[in-house]
């Protein structure tokens, strides 16, 4: 069954927090697709990727690359699959995929304090419920710990 896990930031950026989460991912060694929803962003998270930290390598590319297939990470627009992902982010309010039960998790990351980005979380938490997906919901503390919200 597809699980999917709803990371609610307040106060902090996509930049900050998506680069622990695709840490987290590539040491548990899922294969892992990261959807946006424009050209540009994905241009600008894969310099990030690259540099977010002076200790870290984050293996990843883009899906315009020609071993995209052969990458634990991929940033792409569309909602394709290219290297055979178990795991998905949706950014940006990028869609739920057409094949999101083949996917072991989904996991949606959206800014809580942007309206648009709330309504249409609470719209894919619907409609993963009624999928009959397991739905978790995270939010971090004072420290910016992810804590299980009920």
């Amino acid at each position: 069954m597809t699980e999917v896990l709803f990371y609610h930031l307040q106060n902090m950026s996509l930049e900050n927090v998506l680069p622990p989460l695709l840490e987290k991912s590539f040491e548990r060694g899922w294969r892992t697709v990261v959807h946006t929803t424009s050209e540009e962003r994905v241009e600008a998270l894969d310099a990030h990727l690259w540099t977010y930290r002076d200790d870290s390598f984050l293996p990843h590319a883009t899906w315009r690359i020609e071993d995209a297939g052969e990458q634990p990470i991929v940033l792409t627009v569309n909602g394709h699959n290219p290297n055979r992902a178990t795991v998905r982010f949706l950014i940006d309010n990028a869609p739920l995929p057409e094949d999101s039960d083949l996917y072991e998790r989904l996991v949606l990351v959206f800014n809580g304090d942007d309206e648009v980005a709330l309504d249409a979380a609470r719209a894919v938490w619907t409609d993963c419920k009624s999928r009959g997906f397991e739905v978790t919901y995270w939010q971090a503390d004072e420290r910016g710990r992810w804590q299980r919200r009920q």
